[in-house]
C-alpha cells in the first residue's frame, strides 16, 4: 500500500482510526483506504452518519465564537484531529487576532499533519498527548509557552471523551482540567450519545469495536451531563447538536429528536 508523504512511518496503515475516519465523513484528505472502508461501512449501517460529523464540526464553530466573544483569548483542543478549514485557531483569530491555541492529539497523524498545515505561527502549537493524562497535558512546556493557567482559557473536547472507556475514566480526566483552569474558563463537550437512537448506537459501538484499535462509547444523556460537574452549564444546556446556539438553518443538519451526539459548554465560576 502506497504511503502518503504525510503519514509518519511508523503508523499503522491496515488499522482504521477513529480520527481519520471523521476525517473521512468530513470529506477530508488525511486518511488511509482502510478508515475510508470503514467509515463507509459504518454509513450503510446508519445512512446520516455524515450529518453527525457536521453537527459536530458545526457545534465546534459556534462553541469557539461563544467563547471567544466571552473574553476568552487562548484555547486548548483536545483530541484535535487535523486542524484544516474552520479549526479552532481560525475561528477564535477571527474574533481576536492575538487568540492563542494548543491542539493536542494521540493520534501522531493527526499531529504531524497539523505541524505541516501550521507551520511557523506563533499562536499555535501542537503537542502529541492523551487524554488519559491529563496533568501531563497540562504541564507540557510548549503548552506553558502558550497557555498562562492563571487566566481564563477555553478547553474543547470535541468528540474525543466517547473515546475513553469507563476503565478509562473520562470524569477523572475531565475533573484534572476543571480544576486546573482558572475561575472564568469554559468547558465545551460534545459526545456521541445512545439517549435518542440506542439500536443505531449499539451498530456503530460494535463496528467500531471490530474494525479500530479505539472503541466508541456511548453515553447516557445522565453520563454526559455528569461530565459537567462542579460548571455552570450555560443556555441552552446540555442539549443534542444542532440545537446548541444554533446560528442559521444550515446548522440543522439533524432532524430535531434524532441526534447521535449531545453537547454543552460549562463554565468555571
Amino acid at each position: 500500500m502506497h504511503r502518503p508523504a504525510w503519514a509518519p512511518g511508523d503508523v499503522d496503515m491496515d488499522t482504521a482510526s477513529p480520527a481519520r475516519m471523521y476525517d473521512a465523513l468530513l470529506g477530508g484528505s488525511h486518511n488511509f483506504e482502510v478508515d475510508r472502508r470503514a467509515a463507509a461501512q459504518a454509513v450503510a449501517m446508519v445512512p446520516d452518519l455524515p450529518l453527525v460529523a457536521l453537527s459536530n464540526r458545526a457545534f465546534l464553530r459556534r462553541a469557539v465564537r461563544h467563547l471567544a466573544a466571552a473574553g476568552i483569548r487562548q484555547f486548548i483542543d483536545i483530541g484535535s484531529g487535523i486542524p484544516t478549514v474552520g479549526s479552532t485557531h481560525e475561528l477564535a483569530q477571527a474574533v481576536a487576532p492575538d487568540s492563542r491555541v494548543v491542539y493536542v492529539d494521540i493520534d501522531p497523524v493527526a499531529v504531524s499533519q497539523s505541524r505541516a498545515i501550521l507551520g511557523d505561527d506563533p499562536h499555535t502549537t501542537v503537542i502529541e498527548g492523551d487524554l488519559r493524562a491529563a496533568d501531563r497535558i497540562l504541564a507540557d512546556n510548549r503548552l506553558r509557552a502558550l497557555i498562562d493557567l492563571d487566566q481564563p482559557v477555553g478547553v474543547l473536547l470535541v468528540a474525543v471523551l466517547h473515546l475513553l472507556t469507563d476503565a478509562d475514566d473520562p470524569g477523572g480526566a475531565v475533573a484534572s482540567l476543571r480544576d486546573a483552569i482558572a475561575p472564568g474558563s469554559y468547558l465545551a463537550i460534545s459526545h456521541l450519545t445512545s439517549t435518542l437512537r440506542p439500536d443505531d448506537a449499539a451498530q456503530l459501538a460494535t463496528h467500531a469495536a471490530e474494525r479500530s484499535r479505539v472503541p466508541i462509547i456511548f453515553r447516557s444523556r445522565p453520563e454526559i451531563t455528569a461530565f459537567f460537574t462542579g460548571l455552570t452549564v450555560v443556555e441552552p444546556g446540555v442539549v443534542e447538536l444542532p440545537a446548541w446556539r444554533p446560528e442559521t438553518p444550515d446548522d440543522l443538519h439533524e432532524e430535531q429528536g434524532r441526534s447521535l451526539g449531545l453537547a454543552g459548554v460549562g463554565r468555571r465560576d
